[in-house]
């Protein structure tokens, strides 16, 4: 639940345009166990747990929240209107006060996804799009955009939810979460199949399998990349971290699956996987190479440049190709590898992907993943939305084995979340780079000065004699950093990615890492591409209010 009101700059919940229509009356015999008011004649077309979010015609379902419960808000529900309060029975009577009918349930929010797929038609059931879901600490949002470029190769039409955008049917959308609340993805499965989308690739984050924003969804094919230090600030440790994911796994979540076997969690994954799963390995990245090799598919790195990863797949009965992931990183063909395998297991033929794939690139753009913003000439800037210890290990070497010259590492570190990995994030940020450089990044409502002293803190005690810079905020860092390097130098900025925000506060202020990246470079005279992103204003038209004007 929410007030009436959301920041503009947050992206609307994604609904069908011709929403199904329900009698009131069919939800409350299926689902409610008391009923207070008049459901007769009632229609609803939708339902949502915000009120910032709610249409006419919508069911508001009313659930306890961290610090307040939903009913409170049912007033502004029923203004905004809604045609009845979805409750438990604390909320019953504050709801009740509307005048609305009240449908009332042991559990609301554990109740959401089947309710969401009831009135959208979007459950096990009924008439989907192909459905791949990929979990993992780090990977995910690259497989799940890798899945979407290969499909298009096939000349599948596409859906995409991912941490950076949402895709149907070609139009973009920038994203609001990870994975969205299960009424949302509902909506948005409902408004893809309107569209005519045939493959939707999903990322599936721990926290939605245990905040049920998943619930009532079936993926033809779930995918597993790794799990590494992470997310210790919503799980006890690592163990519970993982217990989190492995639902995913289970035939009322998924009804396949493909594991990667490059670190020792996938083993216990397919140990644990209770629907039919093959594997995949990259003995180049793996913790135990012997076990990747004996995987039933097998990535074989073949070459590594700045402007993508070549590599080699075999599986069962001869079946191999070799193709080019288009960003740099060992990791990267090990996720496009699960990508191939991951679509394979959905029943499309290996001749169809093969006559695609085989000697070409895989045509994907993956936003803020090892993304290069800078031109052919002057040092190569990638910036990176990696945030944990094992993503900067990875990105970092593959930095280092297409660069000539010398690598600085810029990076900030999340306030208010896990703060337990912040020495093992400067420990590998100093380890993997001749220079590292730290700065700020969502400070949201801790003392960025504490962030950046515990990140250097872990830096100088792996590397004390290293080169290390403190630079804030990150407008002035990347200028800074751009004077650090030349030809044949790299820059990672690992963290912002492809976020346009930065979270300061509980304020999002508006933030471009790779538009401050590019007028950086610009304004050092090296040549720099045009965007892939949107710009808010032409370099020399940049009001001394915006956010992004350079600080120098």
């Amino acid at each position: 639940m929410s007030s009436d009101t959301a920041p503009s700059n947050i992206p609307p919940v994604l609904r069908p345009d011709a929403p199904p229509v329900h009698d009131l009356a069919d939800l409350a015999d299926r689902f409610a166990t008391e009923v207070r008011g008049d459901t007769a004649g009632v229609q609803l077309t939708g339902l949502t747990l915000a009120t910032a979010d709610l249409r006419s015609g919508d069911a508001f379902i009313a659930a306890q929240g961290v610090n307040r419960h939903g009913a409170e808000f049912a007033a502004v529900a029923a203004d905004k209107g809604a045609v009845a309060i979805v409750t438990d029975a604390t909320g019953a009577d504050a709801a009740a006060s509307t005048g609305l009918p009240v449908l009332i349930v042991d559990d609301p929010r554990a109740l959401l996804g089947d309710l969401s797929a009831w009135v959208y038609r979007t459950g096990a059931d009924d008439d989907l799009p192909l459905l791949f879901g990929t979990t993992g600490t780090n990977g995910k949002t690259s497989v799940s955009h890798l899945l979407e470029g290969i499909l298009g190769q096939l000349g599948v039409v596409t859906g995409l939810s991912s941490t950076a955008e949402r895709h149907i049917a070609g139009q973009v959308i920038v994203s609001r979460l990870t994975t969205p609340e299960a009424y949302e993805m509902h909506a948005l499965l409902a408004l893809m199949r309107e569209r005519g989308v045939e493959a939707v690739g999903v990322e599936v984050s721990a926290q939605a399998l245990s905040r049920r924003r998943v619930d009532g969804i079936v993926f033809d094919v779930a995918g597993f990349t790794n799990l590494t230090h992470d997310h210790l600030d919503d799980y006890a440790d690592m163990r519970e971290y993982f217990e989190a994911k492995i639902p995913l796994f289970r035939p009322d979540r998924s009804r396949r699956a493909v594991i990667a076997v490059d670190h020792p969690s996938g083993a216990e994954v397919l140990a644990r996987c209770e629907v039919p799963a093959v594997t995949v390995g990259t003995p180049e990245i793996a913790t135990d190479p012997d076990a990747a090799a004996a995987a039933d598919w097998v990535v074989t790195i073949v070459d590594e440049r700045q402007d993508g990863t070549e590599f080699h797949l075999a599986g069962p009965d001869g079946r191999s190709l070799t193709t080019v992931v288009p960003v740099i990183g060992r990791h990267m063909a090990a996720n496009a590898g699960l990508a191939i395998v991951m679509i394979l297991e959905a029943g499309y033929a290996w001749e169809r992907i093969a006559r695609a794939l085989d000697g070409a690139r895989i045509d994907a753009y993956l936003p803020g993943r090892t993304e290069r913003v800078s031109g052919d000439r002057g040092p190569a800037v990638y910036v990176d939305f990696g945030h944990s210890p094992d993503a900067f290990e990875k990105t970092l070497a593959a930095v280092r084995r297409v660069t000539p010259g010398k690598v600085v590492m810029l990076f900030g570190a999340d306030g208010d979340r896990d703060a337990t990995k912040r020495h093992d994030m400067g420990r590998t940020g100093v380890e993997g780079s001749d220079i590292l450089v730290v700065t700020d990044h969502h400070p949201r409502h801790e003392n960025p000065d504490t962030i950046r002293a515990t990140l250097i803190e872990g830096a100088r005690r792996a590397r004390p004699d290293a080169e290390i810079h403190e630079f804030s905020p990150p407008e002035r860092a990347i200028i800074e950093t751009v004077a650090l390097v030349g030809e044949g130098d790299a820059i990672l900025w690992a963290g912002p990615g492809h976020q346009d925000y930065r979270d300061i506060r509980g304020v999002r202020t508006p933030y471009s890492a790779r538009e401050l990246s590019r007028r950086a470079l610009r304004a050092a005279g090296w040549p720099v591409p045009e965007p892939h992103w949107p710009v808010p204003y032409p370099d020399d038209e940049t009001p001394a209010s915006d956010p992004l004007r350079p600080v120098y």
